[in-house]
């Protein structure tokens, strides 16, 4: 006999009866990621036109002003 605290058959006990909230919460948190995954999926990203255009300008040497 345990004076303070529960014997494992006291925690699957509590466990026990408490089933329907865990599982719904279990099911809340499957069904949110489910959501947000399938919305990301077709994203695509724009090209870097910026980027190609400064590597461009410093690998020639030149600017599109025709200063240098």
């Amino acid at each position: 006999m345990l004076i303070y605290g529960n014997t494992p058959k006291d925690i699957m006990a509590m466990i026990w009866r408490r089933r329907n909230k865990f599982m719904m919460v279990i099911a809340v948190i499957v069904i949110a990621v489910m959501l947000t995954s399938c919305g990301s999926s077709r994203k695509t990203t724009p090209p870097l036109n910026v980027l190609d255009q400064f590597f461009k300008t410093l690998g020639s040497g030149e600017n599109s002003t025709g200063v240098e």
